[in-house]
């Protein structure tokens, strides 16, 4: 989880840096933020949930008869 969070700091500083030199690639920097912020979260989601996912898919494949 550290480095997801290192990671997620080194794109800020990067993004800060960028958009105080010039505006011009001030959009695709806030969208690369918003990929980002949101790829963070999936691996969040991913991280808390996988347990019960992986349990609630066995409980669906046992009923299945697989």
């Amino acid at each position: 989880m550290y480095k997801a969070y290192a990671t997620l700091v080194t794109l800020v500083a990067f993004a800060k840096d960028r958009l105080e030199r010039e505006e011009k690639g001030a959009t695709a920097v806030e969208y690369g933020l918003m990929v980002g912020l949101i790829a963070v979260v999936i691996i969040a989601a991913v991280t808390l949930l996988g347990t019960q996912l992986r349990t609630m898919f066995e409980n669906v494949v046992g009923a299945l008869g697989g």
